[in-house]
């Protein structure tokens, strides 16, 4: 253990000293399980993370590279199935018969919207329904680089009439355009715009308990992230505020809930990229 703790605070000191390097050709994901179950991530396009589908045990973590002009969705797959061959299905985010997606998770599905230029736009969308807590960390970026997600379990307080249900239990939230499919709560005809198509009641209710998630077709201005040059952690079943990390050039990086990185004169973060570090050794043995 104190190998480890050394080497966090030398990888945090060489930061501190010489800055990370960013990268304008790629982009580092790390895909983070903190739910106290397996989930089957999804991804599509996937050519750049496993062919757009794998199993993730619980506190396991995968590292991917994608390329700048990569737009695309991740997402987690609950109750899944398959054989040896890869083929089955899931209780929630299904993409088709196969571990590995070719298309969109099949709703309610929580949703990471990336898409990564010489500016990174980034999101966590509910418009497609809720099946499991998402955080979206930049890390090593410049510029508006906020956490987006929404860490609450809308499972819990689902209405009655959107709710999932699988032996008893609700494993998913449906959106309301998806129940109701009316042009009022999907955003389309005489609604298809941000003048005429306003929050509902369901979407308000998404948006109360994950304030830093699109809960609507138009909710731009409180929803969406741009940052420059970053890499991201999306970690399933995570509070936006836990610390976590991720590799940047063959360095440790690690952040907060205001992803902040150490920097001259403010000793205090260092403390805290410290304390980073030393939670995500799981790291270290990846």
């Amino acid at each position: 253990m104190t190998h480890k703790i050394l080497l966090s605070a030398f990888l945090l000191l060489h930061l501190f000293i010489i800055g990370a390097k960013v990268s304008e050709s790629a982009r580092i994901f790390t895909i983070v399980n903190n739910c106290r179950e397996t989930i089957w991530p999804g991804v599509a396009p996937g050519e750049s993370f496993d062919g757009g589908g794998f199993a993730l045990r619980p506190g396991q973590s995968l590292v991917f590279t994608a390329p700048v002009g990569w737009s695309g969705r991740i997402w987690a797959r609950t109750g899944c199935n398959f054989d040896r061959n890869g083929n089955g299905s899931c209780q929630t985010g299904n993409c088709g018969n196969s571990l590995k997606c070719s298309a969109t998770g099949k709703p309610p599905a929580t949703l990471a919207e990336f898409t990564l230029a010489s500016l990174d736009f980034y999101d966590v969308s509910l418009v497609d329904g809720f099946n499991l807590p998402i955080s979206v960390t930049a890390l090593n970026g410049r510029g508006n680089c906020s956490i987006a997600g929404c860490d609450a379990d809308l499972r819990t307080s689902c209405p009655n009439e959107l709710a999932v249900r699988s032996n008893g239990r609700t494993v998913g939230c449906r959106s309301a355009c998806d129940v109701f499919n009316s042009d009022e709560y999907c955003c389309r005809g005489v609604y298809a715009n941000p003048v005429t198509c306003q929050p509902t009641t369901y979407s308000k209710k998404f948006k109360q308990a994950c304030p830093a998630s699109y809960s609507y077709a138009y909710d731009d201005p409180t929803s969406i992230f741009t940052c420059i040059g970053t890499d991201y952690v999306v970690a399933f079943c995570s509070s936006r505020r836990q610390p976590v990390c991720t590799y940047h050039n063959n360095n440790l990086i690690c952040g907060d809930s205001t992803g902040l990185r150490p920097s001259m004169g403010k000793w205090w973060i260092m403390i805290i990229g410290l304390a980073s570090a030393i939670l995500c050794g799981q790291f270290l043995n990846y």
